[in-house]
């Protein structure tokens, strides 16, 4: 139990939505999630979202996750083989996330990230999670085998489509909850 007694108190100012964006900025495509985080950032969002580009830093992601929100929207580019620049939200079965991991499971590459080894390594460090959900974009296929910078026409044109899909998200995320806290 906690010695500080007010840490049982909820903060009403503490973000219980993490939006994560995930994305390797010299892989095309790839980056369409930091891209999107990143314009998301200079947006207005209430106090209850935070949000972060990780790119690739697959283990700042994992301790985040470890940080008790109540929703987590990851961004990513996401091949589902559907045209370019294709929009989707997921909401992953939680239940694949098995607590028995072997060595492969707990490995992060160091240059790109897999959003469900980083749920698997968060869980197994404690992690709890309440809704996972992942806006992902359809990307282009990469046309040099060294990677290139920079995002493709069509996932270029999905950002601004993205935002507002995880804004709407957000909006209705909290919408839920306060009527929840209302009930």
């Amino acid at each position: 139990m906690s010695s500080n007694p007010q840490s049982a108190i909820p903060n009403p100012r503490r973000p219980s939505i993490l939006v994560a964006g995930i994305g390797n900025i010299f892989m095309g495509d790839d980056a369409f999630g930091s891209e999107v985080a990143r314009r998301l950032m200079n947006r207005t969002l209430p106090d209850e979202v935070r949000v972060v580009d990780f790119g690739i830093r697959g283990f700042d992601l994992t301790y985040a996750l470890l940080d008790g929100y109540e929703v987590t929207i990851f961004i990513d580019a996401t091949p589902r083989g559907e045209a370019p620049g294709t929009l989707y939200t997921i909401e992953p079965d939680l239940s694949e996330l098995d607590d028995d991991m072997d060595g492969q499971d707990a490995m992060i590459e160091p240059h790109g990230m897999n959003p469900m080894k980083v749920l698997r390594l968060a869980k197994s460090m404690g992690g709890e999670f309440k809704r996972i959900l992942l806006v992902g974009c359809e990307p282009a296929p990469l046309e040099a085998e060294e990677g290139e910078m920079g995002l493709s026409e069509p996932v270029e044109a999905a950002v601004d489509e993205a935002i507002k899909m995880i804004e709407s998200l957000v909006a209705k995320i909290l919408e839920e909850k306060h009527r929840e806290a209302t009930v």
